[in-house]
């Protein structure tokens, strides 16, 4: 699925990343940790493409990710940051983007089901973002990256701001979508949660990976 091989990432003379290589096969549940500044979320950047390495090579499905149209890339591997992020002015924009840029209806069916799936009334399409708290508009982004199912899905903390009711709800959607087949790697602080549904967990100290753990 995705190759990272020999990834080195620097930014003037501060070296951030160095000599990373990994495979995420299809299927897995690959979980990030490590301390803060180690570097994780600059590797989940790497993979979404969003930066590109210093040094080193990604490939997806054997193909270098240089050579992928970044709107074919992004329709495959989805990604969620740590903060929220909402644009426009309202909910309901940011749910019918993704068919908008692909000049499709929105289905109304699929939003539906996404906003039961994370337990959240269809109501909230008419909410403007600056009335959402933090746990819902996490919740938003997440349905926004989900109404195309991607292969891979990128999750950087997200739900490091959420209290306990959502991060259940957060946590088993994401168990959910890796069932139905979406290979995830997500970076956390929760030692409980990166254990509890991954099948690898990797820590990355300074720069680099430290340890990679079959679970």
């Amino acid at each position: 699925m995705l190759t990272l091989s020999n990834i080195s990432y620097q930014v003037g003379s501060k070296s951030i990343l160095h000599d990373i290589s990994l495979t995420v096969n299809a299927g897995d549940y690959i979980t990030i940790v490590g301390p803060s500044g180690s570097g994780k979320s600059t590797l989940l950047k790497l993979c979404s493409d969003l930066i590109s390495p210093t040094e080193g090579c990604i490939l997806f499905n054997g193909q270098f990710v240089t050579d992928i149209a970044p709107e074919i890339y992004r329709q495959a591997v989805g990604y969620c940051f740590q903060r929220p992020y909402l644009f426009a002015k309202t909910v309901r924009r940011n749910i019918y983007f993704p068919y908008d840029i692909r000049n499709l209806q929105p289905n109304e069916m699929r939003i539906k089901e996404l906003f039961d799936l994370l337990e959240m009334p269809l109501s909230y399409m008419d909410r403007r973002n600056d009335e959402l708290s933090g746990g819902e508009m996490q919740r938003i982004c997440l349905i926004r990256s989900l109404l195309f199912p991607p292969k891979l899905l990128l999750l950087d903390e997200v739900t490091s701001a959420l209290d306990p009711r959502n991060t259940e709800i957060v946590e088993s959607v994401i168990e959910r979508l890796h069932t139905s087949g979406i290979t995830i790697l997500s970076i956390t602080h929760n030692e409980a949660q990166s254990l509890r549904c991954a099948n690898r967990r990797i820590t990355m100290v300074n720069g680099s990976i430290d340890k990679e753990e079959i679970l």
